[in-house]
């Protein structure tokens, strides 16, 4: 099976395989059984390169938020391989695992919600620092919450003020300077721009570009807005119902997707010209995303895909590369073959 490949030249930093997070779902009060499993990620495999940003998209649901948290081992996934820069993940203790989450961090969804409301914004930024003694005496541990609110933008006499006292975007910059304060070189971002405003949104992605070159981070930036993901990732891979269905370079996916799913989402995407936007094709998926809990048999896109044959529900296909570094997941892509790839 495809791990998914990646851009041209360059070291893997993380590859996950074959990755699967199936939650149980249970019955009864006091003798609990098993009754079910949601299939929240299925199957998913990938590489990102050092200094690559792989964008994940999909719809609400789909497994991109879960599967961000079983590579953090947030959540510790049912099956399959995690191996972050030679390490594999699943198999660490606690201690080693929580000595590797100085080399990666998170940026959270919610500026809201991710910040502790009691905690001054220098004692957020500041406590990865005191959680991995990294600094020597409170001089240095003060120096070093400077320098890092100055990194992301903010002024450090905001120091003393608690959450409440920042608006949105400011609140996001203090969580990623609080992801920074430990030189992480890989960076799960959760949705990290859905929650403010358009105009914020280009200035965190900005800043989240100039931090990446400045520090030589690694990305796995998750979203559900594809014009996001086009500005900021190198490649991008889709995902639906916990499974990868087409990964590319993010020019060669907007210029020339090939699954139905991809195909879909890009139309709904607005283009700004407003004669292109006249006259270009829109893919209107019928019916709802299937729950995780009983997925389609066969190809999991099937019961919405335009284009589906009997075929479709007999297996899952693999992701195979179509083209250079282009990998789809679909028997109706030309050059795909028969059952059994």
């Amino acid at each position: 099976m495809a791990e998914a490949a990646s851009k041209d030249g360059g070291e893997a930093l993380l590859e996950v395989r074959n990755l699967k997070m199936h939650f149980p779902v249970t019955s009864g009060i006091i003798f609990q059984r098993k009754i079910a499993d949601i299939k929240a990620v299925d199957g998913v495999s990938f590489t990102i390169k050092k200094g690559e940003t792989l964008g994940l998209v999909g719809e609400s649901g789909c497994g991109k938020t879960t599967t961000g948290r079983c590579i953090l081992q947030l959540y510790k996934p049912t099956s399959g391989d995690i191996i972050f820069d030679g390490q594999e993940l699943t198999s660490l203790s606690g201690s080693a695992m929580r000595a590797m989450r100085r080399q990666m961090q998170v940026i959270f969804q919610d500026p809201y919600g991710s910040l502790n409301p009691r905690m001054t914004c220098g004692d957020i930024v500041g406590e990865p620092l005191t959680v991995h003694k990294l600094t020597a005496n409170k001089g240095e541990h003060r120096d070093r919450v400077t320098e890092l609110l100055q990194v992301v933008g903010l002024n450090p006499y905001m120091a003393d003020r608690y959450p409440h006292e920042f608006s949105g975007g400011q609140r996001q910059r203090i969580g990623i300077a609080r992801a920074l304060a430990v030189n992480p070189s890989f960076i799960v971002c959760d949705e990290p721009v859905s929650a403010l405003d358009v105009s914020i949104q280009a200035q965190v992605i900005n800043l989240l570009e100039e931090l990446q070159d400045q520090f030589g981070l690694t990305y796995l930036f998750i979203a559900h807005d594809l014009s996001v993901v086009r500005h900021i990732s190198d490649r991008v891979a889709v995902m639906y119902l916990g499974h990868i269905v087409e990964v590319a370079d993010r020019i060669e996916l907007y210029d020339n997707p090939l699954h139905p799913y991809t195909k879909a989402l890009l139309s709904a995407v607005p283009i700004p010209d407003p004669v292109v936007e006249a006259k270009r094709e829109r893919i209107i998926l019928t019916g709802d995303v299937p729950s995780p809990m009983n997925p389609p048999e066969g190809c999991v896109f099937h019961t919405r895909c335009p284009i589906m044959i009997e075929d479709c529900k007999l297996w899952m296909p693999e992701l195979r590369e179509v083209s250079t570094d282009h990998w789809v997941a679909c028997i109706r892509v030309d050059g795909y073959g028969e059952p059994g790839f």
